[in-house]
């Protein structure tokens, strides 16, 4: 399909990478945004992957309050330069991290930070699943395999859909930012208080509150 300068444009702001390979992924991809980007990166062309491997040791300890102090996070977000730590747009990414964890709490940063005894009970609730659904036990593996993708989603801060732009997850806002800065950013630790956290209390949903004082 032909690819359009605004596709281009697009893709080149969001990763980096040169003009002509962003016409180059975008022709091969179908002009999916999306997956141009992930063939980017996997060529090693996007400026998110030529910067990931650099030191990145500067940054921030970022906090968010929840109105009311219901809900507290610190998150630690790390730059290569002290400079970059203290620009308005570092802050501002560090501060919608913070605010995003406070809405989705999420229980890790990577899938690769899940341990193993929790990945393998999820799978086994979901083998059960499967079988209670009468799904045929030759594809039953094939099929926690696939639905396991969704527990990261929900789990996994990298594989969240941005409370803010849910179109994108945390990951692509990182390289975006990463593009857009010009230094490798990452996302090391958070931690999340709840008021009255492991104690019997009514349930509300934090999300919504949070959306609710956040002016898009």
């Amino acid at each position: 399909m032909a690819v359009t300068a605004a596709q281009v444009k697009e893709l080149r702001e969001k990763t980096g990478a040169g003009m002509l390979d962003c016409k180059k992924a975008l022709e091969e991809a179908n002009g999916d945004i999306t997956k141009a980007g992930e063939l980017l990166r996997e060529k090693g062309l996007s400026a998110a992957a030529n910067k990931a491997g650099r030191i990145a040791t500067e940054g921030a300890v970022e906090s968010y309050i929840h109105a009311g102090g219901k809900v507290g996070v610190l998150v630690e977000i790390n730059c290569e330069t002290d400079f970059v730590g203290k620009t308005e747009q570092f802050r501002t990414f560090c501060r919608d991290i913070a605010m995003h964890i406070a809405a989705a709490n999420p229980s890790y940063v990577r899938r690769e930070e899940v341990p193993t005894e929790a990945l393998e009970k999820e799978k086994e609730i979901l083998r059960n699943q499967a079988l209670n659904e009468g799904k045929p036990e030759k594809i039953i593996d094939k099929m926690v395999e696939g639905r396991i993708g969704k527990y990261y989603e929900e789990y996994c801060l990298m594989e969240q859909a941005f409370i803010k732009d849910p179109d994108k997850t945390i990951d692509q806002l990182l390289n975006e930012k990463i593009a857009a800065i010009g230094e490798n950013i990452s996302i090391r630790r958070f931690v999340r208080f709840g008021l009255g956290e492991g104690l019997e209390k009514k349930q509300e949903n934090f999300a919504e509150e949070v959306m609710s004082q956040v002016k898009l």
